[in-house]
């Protein structure tokens, strides 16, 4: 052991030194390595951490006091686990006990007497105080604050601040730990042993440091003097408004609240119930910040004694409760309180008591009508408490442990929701097995949830657990598995019709009409009435077949569903089963006989029936009759209708809009109807007609098969070939026509609401001067000045205003863009507008509009020889240009006479009063000379560079030098007019000018504003260059675009920050990037190539904005440039704000804090507040504005931005460089919050356990996490998908009414930051019949210049959520949430469970589900294009295709989903069609565009095997049938994405023009961007089916990184080979079957015209990933592409080997899908089609001549079997014949040779030829792969039998024919170096475009080294 300690005290004594040296974090100050690591199980107690840094802090005053310190944190340490069995406890005492040491080590020569430690500490305390001056640096920093003073240095104001926080932190410590070892000393007498001056002193410097106590925003349990939040009225009056009042019982004395405030409600219910303190603390302040705002948007109470509006308390109450009094109402029960002492107080207790239950929730929170239960029953037994004198505890959460809801309402339900989640088996167990959140949630959708009495019946079986598979042991009573609540998720395809059977019905029924008309010749008689009432019978049929479905797809849930509605399945099968066969009865009978009974009974009943659902429908329109229905449910027949006509649930009611957006979308739908159903019958059906019936009539057709089944049938499998593709494209061009319309109407609502006005830099130009009117009108909040502005008739001085108040903001955004690195420091004072407050009568514009007009002006004068109106009229036609010469004109003028006195003052006056006069009489030319003004220019610009400098006395004498100049060029040149007028004036200037006295004397501008104006004066005379390309940066002139657009725009007027809605940013993150580490930067791929050697490339001209930032040169080298900490961590947050890291994004979402602070520090400067200006002219200087306390403060009221980290406290105990970068990310901002789960080891019975906690945490002033809430959760939270659960546990930190969810990979801009509190306002706007729930925000794709198909899905994106998302919210009313940036309503969504949904696999796309549970909850989602936010996308070929293939399992899963099904069920019918083809539909559609190709090959493979195409193509003339082009043509369009792009197209008309909307089309086009598309359709098409089919969707982490590099060929066909090659291998195959033995008429031109997009879509399947794969056609890359592949595919594997290293392993993981019976079946089933090609060849052999018997089939099976029997000869395992090794391949020489002379002897002695063997290829290789196929799903089976390693080799080798296949042009192609470089500009021209050097950066050529 003495060892062990000598080793750890070394390696303790390397810490201490290495901080000696300089270790320090990023607040100066040295962290001990002891200090730093507290075990989380000690985390607890905060004290240890605060007492350790202490003693960091006062080890060089002194070291005896360090020790104390140490010891009484060892002391804590001890107390808390005195058996160090906590995790890492053990090790921190061990490693504590060593630092005592060596500070032991440091103790003067004497024994120390620790009794003395008392006394030294409160010696010190007052030594340390006096010697930080802690009262001066209080007086100090107060009056820099108040003074003003801090704008002009800042960073001084932040290192007062600072220093004063650190010296108040310790003394806090200093003090407690006094008082702590005097009470350990003398606990009676403790307070004797402290001075009471010393006491007075400690109180008052702890009062000092109440800011340093942990608090959110505000400060309720420590009031804070610097934090004003608790100075204004309304918060005040929100925290009156809780205070404990005499309706509550009496708390006992035991229970303690903090001195420094009076008890409140949350209290007693803390006391009652048994709330834990943190969620106590955390619902305090969110019940003060709610109550706060909605008093804010009412008014600001009084100032004296505030007191809360009646109104703002009860809309929270409205707001919070709505959902729990929907619930009472839908269950038919009262709410819980007595509505007639309902008053004030009691309705906050309410609200606190629910908000007190959800903040504790947990998971439960994902279960709203759940948490309506426990809060119903809680409040019954609050108002029980509330009639006793003294609070008691709650029963239903007391035990013998205590009181604790979580242990005693929560824990329950959470262990079974646990147990549930658990026997899901990680996703993999069908839906059906296993209850997820919405089930339980449904369980209190009805009467029978109140059977778990209160407190809870845990015998109930809603409490049964499921036993684990596994455990074969009897179940104990009420422990069987509970089945489903209402709805089960069965994986089958059926669901698309169970959800959307109108729509199926709808179709077939037009189809059913369209072709009865159309075998009628378009005739309108009576036999075409008669046929078409044959669509009666097909309704009542298909409703039939959808009850069947209602029977089945509710097996699995009959045990628990309420008998009510299984009833109702029940009726509806029994009803219309009666009804299909009594209808189709009538009908047969009917259609026999016209005249009979029975036809005019079916007529009867059809018209009835119509007559009553039209009815119904347009009546339901109507709000008020559906209000009218409503009040009719007393009628018990109207019941019982409404109840069979649609199934009644909590959510999907009232699903209905105002007439006038229902008759929006009506008439929308109508024309695409009206489109669709056109081209159905014109071009699809009734081109079918003829050549159907000529088939049907055709007898005697010779079949070249052995025929089963299309004999005596009519033909009936040629007619299906026929109609097959033609069906297939009707079910989908639905989705085509909608595409097209929904475009064109969405460019209209564009171009209708502005978008596009401004589509260049040039139109920024040229409509400046309209902006600062438009910013005035929608973002600066009206006062009483602008209003008189706004009626004043001087347009002068309005518009001076308006420019003066814009100028702040337009000079913050363009200051941004340079921090950003987007401007150059020119550019920045080009851009800039002046504060426009002086004595100047006109607007002063940015330079960058007047740059070189000057001297535009001055050459027109100098050659004007006319008169001076045309002159004039010349300069007037650019008005930037009049705006320059008046500008230098009164600005002369105004810089003369400010530095002139006396004579000097004199004579400019009579000067400028000479060119007046002259203005004034049109003799400008007589008056002056103006070929003269070039040397009044040079005079003026040599004035103006001198006095712009700083005053020295040599520069004095230059100016009065340059004045004389001046005024000699005005004298003798210039001025020639009659002086005679005013002699005596000019008499004496002339005197004064020759004595020498007329400007002897200078006044030196100092006054801030001349000193402006003669720089800018400067400016005007020395820029000649214009400046119409300012700013150069295509993002910044993106982003100015859009902002200056957007003010154009109709969007609400802004509110006053302190009366707008208050909001919260959430922000979900894991383990992804936040900041790249300088080894990330340096780290090269394996061509050689940085991170930052890329960045530099890809953004060069950012790159040398930022040098010039820093200061550096930029021919210095990397080491040289980056020498010093600082310099570093500018570079790693540079190339971080350039990735999609979290970085970017905290920086983006704080910009919103930063546009609230300037706009609430100027709102109050505009309202008189001049409490932090000096000068009244200073109202509109913002500098230092992001210190104002006020401005601060109401920020953070208004905003709050949480980054949920899930792992965060295991990074931070792996020491993770990511937990490094987030505390980073918290200390440079200060407002940020983190919450993360912290998982804490502790004892529970003697065991081992883990609790899991909540915590947030911010930066202290040490820069170390500083925890404000820690609640404990009932165990671990992730029971379903990540992503939800952890926003779940956190999003009990956020606050305000609104929150805007961001991905980590989102960014934000200044300027749109600006405009939030106007987006905010469309709450409260008018948005249809219910208020908006959902703000939809646009999003602009950021990646899309990183290369061409990054630009693809850029423009994709970009064109869905603009254009796409515009249709879909207005006129359709069908918007969802399509993933973030959403502004939702937070209060509506936290009380109807949460932001998402997150039940494992179901809830994949989490996202979407807030959107469906929105609109079935009564909600509005809305969409709004003024404001936009940044968004990453995946930018290389796998990230896209991981990306959709996640995207389409998520749909798949959509597809089975409950809200789904609601959705497609309670929507009208329009709504419907919306909703269907524009989420699961689409990729229906896309998987149905596929099929449509199998079909078309399929139909055409069995026309030319069976060798009857020939004869029908002549007699039916097929071949060239509109209809079959007409639906090959639309199909190959929709698979090239030309639909896709017709969106793209119009988005770029409206938003770029016409010209650069062509040149982007094209260029996409030249970029293979339809190659593109074509291999997009495969990824969606295969994940989408696959998921329905077998499952699987899955989370896929896509990287979000920079990819430049090339993809292993290896790699790309692990990724591609099952869900691209294999199907392209297959379209290929088919293709060569119809060229080789179909009926071709015409030449090959026909064959190619008629399978150009099939041979396209093969082509694209199997080479799309190798040509944009960067260096993809390199020779050396392929050669190394060829190695890496073989040494994968024979590579064997073993246990533990991934799919990546091993084909074997791959294998195994490629078959994990196919799990369930069903699955395998349909596999089998769907292998079956690849057998038709050995059937239908080997009868077309020579061989077989013209036989037909079946013995051919039969003995090409027997050769089949020789062949495979051969296979395993050369492929048996040598692993089992080692002794045989010699035998074995004699074997197999002698089977090759006898297999050779087998070839050769029947090519010699039968019909078989070289042409049969190639055939018999295609025969035997699908039959093959079909055997396989089919073996693969037998999996089982096989292994039992002994086959599967025989199946195994077998799919060895036909993965490595495709491969090879696929290689072999790759590796021809890699011969020719232009390839690569054709491939090149290609994939990069982008870049290219943009002078980027991607040919440098794949060629390997990086300079980087040395950082």
């Amino acid at each position: 052991m003495s060892r062990v300690e000598t080793n750890w005290e070394r390696l303790v004594e390397a810490v201490l030194s290495r901080e000696r040296r300089g270790g320090a974090d990023a607040f100066g100050q040295a962290v001990s390595g002891i200090a730093g690591n507290v075990p989380s199980s000690l985390a607890r107690s905060a004290d240890i951490d605060a007492i350790l840094r202490a003693a960091d802090e006062v080890q060089e005053d002194d070291p005896n006091v360090a020790r104390i310190l140490c010891e009484h944190a060892y002391a804590l340490a001890q107390n808390l686990d005195p058996d160090s069995e906590g995790r890492g406890v053990l090790q921190f005492k061990t490693g504590l006990m060593s630092v005592i040491k060596q500070k032991l080590a440091k103790r003067e020569a004497g024994v120390i007497d620790r009794t003395q430690d008392i006394a030294r500490l409160q010696e010190f305390y007052k030594l340390y105080r006096e010697k930080h001056k802690i009262d001066e640096l209080q007086e100090e920093e107060l009056r820099l604050r108040e003074s003003g003073a801090f704008s002009g240095n800042l960073g001084e104001l932040e290192r007062r601040s600072l220093k004063r926080k650190r010296v108040l932190a310790t003394l806090k410590v200093l003090g407690a730990v006094v008082e702590q070892l005097s009470k350990e000393v003398s606990p009676e007498d403790a307070d004797k042993l402290i001075p009471e001056e010393l006491k007075r002193v400690m109180k008052s410097d702890a009062a000092m440091s109440e800011d340093l106590v942990a608090y959110n925003i505000v400060p309720l349990d420590s009031p804070s003097s610097t934090n004003m939040i608790g100075s204004f009225p309304e918060v005040k009056a929100a925290i009156s408004a809780l205070r404990y009042h005499s309706g509550l019982p009496k708390l006992p004395n035991t229970f303690s609240v903090p001195a420094t405030r009076t008890a409140d409600i949350l209290d007693f219910l803390q006391y009652v119930f048994g709330f834990q303190k943190d969620n106590v603390g955390n619902q305090r302040e969110h019940v003060v910040l709610l109550l706060t705002n909605a008093q804010s948007r009412l008014g600001i109470p009084g100032e004296i004694e505030p007191k809360l509006d009646e109104a703002a308390i009860d809309k929270v109450f409205t707001k919070s409760l709505q959902n729990y009094m929907n619930w009472c109402n839908y269950l038919g029960i009262h709410p819980a309180w007595n509505n007639l002492d309902l008053n004030k107080e009691k309705k906050i207790t309410l609200i606190s008591l629910y908000f007190l239950i959800w903040g504790e929730a947990a998971n439960i929170r994902f279960l709203p009508e759940c948490l309506c239960y426990i809060f119903h029953h809680m409040v019954r037994e609050m108002e029980e408490m509330l009639r006793q004198h003294v609070a008691q505890p709650a029963h239903s959460c007391s035990s013998s442990s205590g009181v604790s809801f979580l242990d005693q309402i929560i824990s329950p339900l959470y262990e079974v929701i646990a147990a549930e989640a658990r026997n899901n088996n990680n996703g993999k167990a069908p839906h059906s097995a296993w209850r997820n959140y919405d089930d339980f949630n449904e369980y209190f959708w009805s009467l029978n949830c109140f059977e778990l009495s209160w407190p809870w019946r845990n015998t109930s079986s809603f409490f049964s657990r499921p036993q684990g598979k596994s455990k074969r042991v009897c179940l104990p009573s009420g422990s069987h598995h509970r089945g489903k609540t209402s709805f089960v998720e069965h994986r089958t395809f059926l669901h698309l019709y169970h959800s959307f059977d109108r729509l199926w019905i709808f179709l077939v029924m037009m189809f059913q009409g369209l072709a009865i008309l159309a075998f009628n010749k378009g005739k309108f008689n009576s036999k075409t009435v008669h046929e078409l009432l044959s669509l009666g019978p097909t309704f009542v049929i298909m409703k039939f077949f959808e009850s069947v479905l209602d029977i089945v797809m509710m097996y699995g849930a009959y045990s628990t569903t309420r008998r009510l509605a299984v009833m109702r399945i029940v009726l509806r099968f029994l009803w219309f089963g009666v009804a299909s066969a009594f209808v189709s009865y009538l009908y047969v009978k009917g259609f026999q006989n016209p005249k009979s009974v029975f036809y005019k009974t079916y007529i009867f009943v059809l018209i009835a029936y119509a007559s009553v659902q039209l009815a119904f429908s347009l009546l339901l329109r109507i709000p008020a009759f559906h209000k009218l229905t409503n009040r009719c449910d007393q009628w018990p027949v109207m019941r019982f209708i409404k109840w069979m006509h649609q199934e009644r649930h909590y959510v999907g009611r009232e699903m209905y809009e105002r007439p006038i957006d229902f008759i929006k979308y009506v008439i929308f739908w109508l024309c695409v109807f009206g489109a669709k159903f056109s081209f159905a019958y014109f071009l699809q059906i009734r081109p079918l007609v003829s050549p159907t019936k000529v088939i049907i009539n055709l007898n005697g057709l010779e079949y070249s098969w052995h025929d089963l089944v299309s004999k005596h049938n009519h033909n009936a499998l040629t007619i299906a070939s026929l109609w097959g593709p033609v069906i297939a494209i009707y079910l989908l061009d639905f989705q085509i026509f909608y595409t097209l319309f929904s475009a064109i109407v969405g460019f209209l609502l564009g171009a209708s609401d502005g978008l596009g006005e401004i589509h260049s830099i040039d139109a920024v130009h040229e409509l400046f001067e309209k902006f600062p009117e438009a910013f005035m009108k929608y973002l600066h909040v009206p006062t009483k000045e602008s209003s008189f502005y706004a009626s004043n008739q001087d347009y002068i001085q309005r518009d001076k205003a308006y420019a003066a108040k814009f100028a702040p903001f337009w000079n913050e955004i363009v200051k941004t863009l340079r921090e950003e690195d987007y401007v150059t420091n020119l550019e920045l004072e080009l851009l800039l507008i002046p504060r426009n407050t002086g004595v100047l009568p006109m607007v002063q514009w940015p330079l960058f509009l007047l740059a070189s007009r000057v001297f535009m002006a001055k050459d027109f004068a100098v050659e004007n020889k006319d008169n001076q109106d045309i002159l004039w009229e010349k300069i007037s036609r650019d008005d930037y240009m009049k705006y320059a010469v008046k500008e230098c004109y009164h600005n002369v003028k105004f810089i003369l006479l400010s530095i002139l006195d006396f004579v000097g003052r004199q004579w400019v006056e009579r000067v400028f009063e000479v060119i007046d006069g002259s203005l004034s009489k049109g003799s400008i030319h007589q008056d002056l000379q103006l070929s003269k003004l070039p040397l009044v220019f040079s005079r003026l610009t040599a004035l103006t560079g001198i006095l712009k400098e700083e005053e020295s006395k040599e520069l004095t004498m230059g100016a009065i030098k340059a004045v004389q100049d001046l005024y000699d060029v005005m004298m003798h040149d210039v001025l020639s007019v009659n002086m005679s007028m005013n002699y005596d004036i000019w008499s004496s200037i002339s005197n004064a000018r020759v004595e020498g006295r007329l400007f002897a004397e200078l006044k030196w501008p100092k006054d801030s504003e001349l000193r402006a104006q003669i720089r800018r004066l400067h400016s005007l005379l020395t820029i000649k260059d214009s400046a119409a390309n300012i700013p150069k940066n295509l993002e910044a002139r993106r982003r100015l675009k859009f902002f200056t657009n957007s003010l154009l725009m109709d969007m609400p007027k802004a509110k006053p920050v302190r009366e707008m809605l208050s909001f919260s940013v959430f922000t979900p993150y894991y383990s992804e990037i936040v900041l790249y580490s300088v080894a990330e930067l340096q780290k090269k791929n394996e061509d050689g190539i940085s991170t930052l050697f890329y960045l530099q490339k890809i953004f060069p001209d950012e790159w040398k904005n930022f040098l010039e930032r820093l200061g550096k040169d930029e021919s210095a080298s990397d080491a040289e440039t980056f020498s010093s900490p600082d310099d570093v961590m500018e570079l790693r947050l540079w190339a971080s704000y350039r990735g999609q890291t979290l970085a970017r994004t905290v920086r983006g979402m704080m910009y919103y804090r930063k546009a609230l602070m300037l706009q609430s520090y100027i709102e109050r400067l505009a309202c008189g507040d001049m409490e932090e200006i000096s000068l009244p002219e200073d109202a509109m200087d913002t500098q230092g504005f992001e210190l104002s306390r006020e401005a601060r403060a109401q920020a953070d009221v208004k905003f709050t931005y949480v980054v949920t980290c899930q792992i965060y406290g295991k990074q931070k105990q792996d020491k993770k460089l990511e937990a490094a970068d987030i505390a980073l990310l918290m200390q440079k901002n200060e407002a940020l919050r983190v919450a993360f789960i912290d998982e804490v080891e502790t004892l529970k019975d003697g065991k081992p356990s883990t609790e899991y906690y909540s915590k947030l945490v911010k930066a202290d002033v040490n820069g170390k996490d500083k925890e404000i809430y820690s609640i404990k959760l009932p165990g671990n939270p992730k029971l379903g998908e990540g992503k939800p659960e952890n926003q779940n546990h956190a999003i009990i930190f956020t606050r305000g009414s609104a929150v805007q969810t961001i991905d980590m990979n989102q960014d934000n801009y200044f300027e749109e930051a600006l405009k939030m509190r106007n987006l905010l306002e469309e709450f409260d706007r008018d948005h249809g019949l219910r208020p908006p729930t959902i703000l939809g925000v646009r999003e602009h794709v950021f990646t899309g210049s990183v290369s061409s198909l990054a630009s693809f899905m850029s423009n994709q994106e970009t064109s869905f959520v603009t254009l796409g998302q515009r249709v879909l919210a207005n006129p359709l009313k069908v918007r969802m949430h399509y993933g973030h940036p959403d502004v939702f309503d937070r209060v509506f969504h936290i009380t109807r469970g949460g932001i998402s949904k997150a039940s494992r696999v179901i809830n994949i796309s989490e996202d979407i589900y807030a959107g469906f549970n929105s609109t079935l909850r009564q909600g509005n989602v809305t969409h709004h294009e003024y404001i936009q936010v940044g968004k990453g996308r995946d930018v290389g070929l796998n990230q896209i295709a991981l990306f959709e293939g996640k995207v389409a399992g998520g749909n798949g899963e959509q597809i089975l989903s409950r809200d789904v099904y609601r959705l497609g069920q309670q929507f009208d019918f329009f709504r419907m069609l919306s909703f269907f083809y524009t989420t699961v539909g689409y990729y229906f559609c896309t998987m149905l565009t596929v099929l449509t190709v199998y079909i078309f090959l399929y139909g055409k493979a069995y026309l030319a095997l069976s060798g009857v195409d020939a004869s029908i193509s002549d007699k039916a003339q097929i071949m060239h049938n509109t209809a079959l082009n007409a639906a090959l043509n639309a199909q190959f369009l929709f698979q090239i994405g030309i639909f896709t792009a017709v969106p793209m197209i119009l988005g770029f008309i409206l938003e770029q023009g016409f010209v650069k909307a062509i040149v982007s089309f094209v260029t996409m086009q030249l970029q293979l961007c339809s190659v593109f598309f074509t291999f997009s359709l495969g990824t969606r098409t295969h994940y989408f089916g696959r998921t329905i089919l077998h499952g699987g969707a899955r989370y896929q982490a896509t990287g979000r990184g920079f990819v430049v590099r090339h993809i292993k060929f290896a790699e790309n066909y692990r990724l591609y080979s099952r869900s691209h090659f294999v199907k392209g291998w297959e379209v290929a195959l088919l293709l060569i079957i119809f060229l080789a033995y179909g009926y071709i008429e015409g030449n090959a031109l026909s064959y190619i015209l008629l399978t150009v997009s099939s041979w396209f879509l093969a082509l694209s399947w199997l080479f799309a990933p190798y040509i944009f794969n960067p260096s993809g056609f390199e020779w050396q890359k392929t050669v190394e592409d060829f190695n890496d592949w073989t040494n994968w595919l024979l590579y064997r594997g073993g246990v533990g080997v991934k799919g990546e290293e091993s084909w074997e392993a791959w294998w195994d993981e490629e078959q994990a899908h196919i799990r369930t019976l069903g699955g395998r079946i349909f596999e089998i089933i769907l292998s079956l089609r690849f057998f038709i090609f050995q059937y239908g060849v080997v009868y077309k052999l020579n061989l077989s001549g013209s036989s037909t018997s079946l013995t051919v089939y039969g003995l090409s099976w027997a050769i089949l079997a020789v062949l495979i029997v051969l296979f395993k000869v050369f492929t048996f395992s040598q692993k089992t014949s080692v002794n045989f090794q010699l035998v074995l391949r004699l074997i197999q020489g002698a089977a090759f040779l006898l297999a050779i002379i087998g070839i050769a002897v029947a090519v010699v002695l039968t019909d078989l030829s070289l042409i049969d063997i190639f055939a018999s290829i295609l025969a035997f290789v699908p039959t093959g792969w079909g055997i396989l196929s089919i073996a693969v799903a037998l999996k089982p089976l096989m292994k039992k039998l002994g086959l599967w390693k025989s199946v195994r080799s077998l799919g060895r080798l036909y993965d490595a024919g495709m491969g090879m296949l696929i290689f072999i042009p790759i590796a021809i192609l890699s011969w020719f170096p232009f390839i690569s470089t054709v491939q090149a500009r290609m994939l990069f021209n982008t870049a290219f475009s943009r002078g980027l050097e991607i040919s440098v950066i794949l060629a390997g050529n990086n300079p980087n080294t040395g950082l």
